[in-house]
């Protein structure tokens, strides 16, 4: 990277984490509570953006790591009196790295749509454990917990507020995102995008391949972990829905939407995303579909048109926004 390109990045890196720091200050409660969840969901997105634009596997399993992470924070806050910060982060990191772990063991050994078809039974085993286990779990209903403080024992302990938990949570994914750019620049990182042009020159250069696989899934699924947490943290619930393979299918279209291989590319592509279905989900409701005598059609009609955009994105922009940006911009 040119010593200018150094600059523009950083100077740009800066200054969208300044406006971040500022957002929640001057935006009103809803789309305060709304950039905190997008910053969440991007963790999640870049979380399978190792995966996906970094190693060439498709995962489908990311909502598994992704409940396991809040229902790990869950179960520290229930049993830790008082609830603690870094105890549920504990149990939510070493929850989600284990089933990555398990799930990285047996579905390494596989590729391509069959790699992407076992992540996705062991998200659905995962989510039926977790639905019928009433007991623990709660079921259906899910399990509430009261938020910890943020606190480090002996020094401070300040409640979380809305803007100091968009604080916390912006804190985490910057730092996210600096930990994992550095990791995708490293001799790993390398080996990993050497496995995604071409795995079999890489096993025969003398790559443990199934070994690097392991770790990226293990990696993939501890950030996804920590964004479960942080969910779990801000929501105060953790229910089972969340491990649903619909949601590992939401974030591989953040991923498209934004860019893939690109890791601030998920973070916009989950931005983007959920705006619009926030929009169009306020436009497609009963008071405006009723005159037309399709009233019977307000839920989910917004699909509609939130799917035909991500079409014309997949066919025009098939980098996503930030590549359509960074062409835009070299021209």
């Amino acid at each position: 990277m040119s010593e200018r390109r150094f600059l523009v990045y950083w100077a740009g890196f800066a200054v969208i984490v300044a406006l971040l720091i500022v957002a929640p200050l001057v935006l009103p409660e809803f789309w305060r509570r709304f950039l905190t969840e997008i910053l969440i969901w991007g963790l999640l997105a870049m979380s399978s953006d190792i995966l996906i634009g970094y190693t060439g596997m498709v995962s489908f399993g990311h909502s598994a790591f992704f409940g396991l992470g809040m229902y790990g924070a869950a179960a520290a806050l229930l049993t830790t009196r008082p609830p603690s910060l870094w105890v549920a982060l504990a149990y939510g990191l070493i929850a989600a790295a284990g089933v990555a772990a398990f799930v990285a063991y047996f579905s390494t050994r596989l590729r391509d749509i069959y790699f992407a078809i076992t992540t996705l039974i062991f998200s659905q085993i995962f989510y039926v454990v977790i639905f019928t286990s009433t007991e623990w779990t709660g079921g259906e209903n899910g399990l509430n917990f009261r938020r910890p403080a943020l606190a480090i024992p002996g020094l401070f302990s300040i409640p979380f507020t809305p803007t100091t938990l968009h604080w916390f949570v912006l804190a985490v994914v910057a730092a996210s995102y600096l930990l994992l750019r550095r990791i995708t620049r490293s001799p790993f990182g390398m080996v990993l995008q050497s496995i995604r042009e071409n795995e079999a020159r890489t096993r025969a250069i003398g790559y443990p391949v199934e070994q690097y696989k392991i770790v990226a899934v293990m990696l993939s699924g501890l950030f996804a972990g920590l964004a479960g947490v942080l969910y779990a943290i801000q929501n105060q619930f953790a229910a089972p829905n969340f491990v649903f393979f619909f949601v590992s299918g939401e974030v591989v279209i953040y991923n498209v939407i934004g860019g893939i291989g690109t890791l601030a590319g998920p973070i916009v592509g989950a931005g983007f995303f959920l705006l619009l279905r926030e929009g169009f989900s306020r436009l497609f409701t009963e008071p405006y579909l009723a005159p037309l005598g399709l009233g019977a059609l307000a839920g989910m009609s917004y699909l509609v048109p939130v799917g035909l955009i991500f079409i014309a994105m997949v066919i025009f922009m098939p980098r996503g926004l930030l590549g359509f940006a960074r062409r835009w911009l070299n021209r």
